[in-house]
């Protein structure tokens, strides 16, 4: 199981945190990646973390937003910053197990950011 948590309503500019706690499986197992859905636009990939801690970014997000990871917690993390508008979405979570390609998702977590 997913649990997504941090979203909420942050001013063009601020920052905010999202989390992901994983239960259930062996997390370092995993391959973890953030998502995005914004109203009337199809769900997009924002970061992405291997299970050996490689990292992926949309350009759209590059230089503002970093995901890390703390296996001992089985937690995921998005450090969002210089957030604007367009960055205004609902936030998911994914697992993915990376011997068998497995997809977990988590429900999520909605970021408004005001102009």
């Amino acid at each position: 199981q997913l649990q997504a948590s941090g979203g909420g309503l942050v001013q063009a500019g601020g920052s905010l945190r999202l989390s992901c706690a994983a239960s259930g499986s062996i997390f370092s197992l995993y391959h973890m990646g953030w998502y995005r859905q914004a109203p009337g636009k199809e769900r997009e990939l924002v970061a992405l973390i291997t299970s050996g801690s490689l990292t992926i970014y949309a350009d759209s997000v590059k230089g503002r937003f970093t995901i890390s990871r703390d296996n001992a917690e089985n937690t995921v993390y998005l450090q969002m910053s210089s957030l604007k508008p367009d960055d205004t979405a609902v936030y998911y979570c994914k697992a993915t197990q990376r011997i068998s390609g497995a997809n977990y998702w988590g429900k999520g977590t909605r970021v408004t950011v005001s102009s």
